[in-house]
């Protein structure tokens, strides 16, 4: 399928299941599983999110590169997760 008509099919979908869930294994482009794989969620989980956006923007808050965990003080933030700054800006960056 072209990646023109792809776009447009997935365009409701959350821009961040385009990077793999490291929550819960999800691939790229599937949705996130609830803990017991039996579920389905509509909204991809936190640690998808803040991955994506490592992938997609850079960090004003922070000042670090594209794939660079954000940080405070010289301490990565916890569990990997990123400035809203920098979500909001990879939002920007997908729409």
């Amino acid at each position: 399928m072209p990646d023109s008509i792809r776009h447009v099919l997935r365009a409701q979908q959350h821009p961040a299941r385009s990077v793999p869930c490291p929550h819960c294994g999800a691939k790229e482009h599937r949705p996130c599983m609830s803990r017991s794989k039996t579920r389905q969620l509509s909204q991809p989980h936190p640690g998808r999110i803040s991955a994506w956006a490592r992938s997609t923007a850079v960090c004003p808050a922070c000042q670090v590169e594209l794939d660079v965990p954000c940080h405070d003080g010289g301490r990565a933030l916890h569990d990997g997760a990123v400035h809203p700054e920098r979500e909001a800006i990879a939002g920007e960056v997908a729409a």
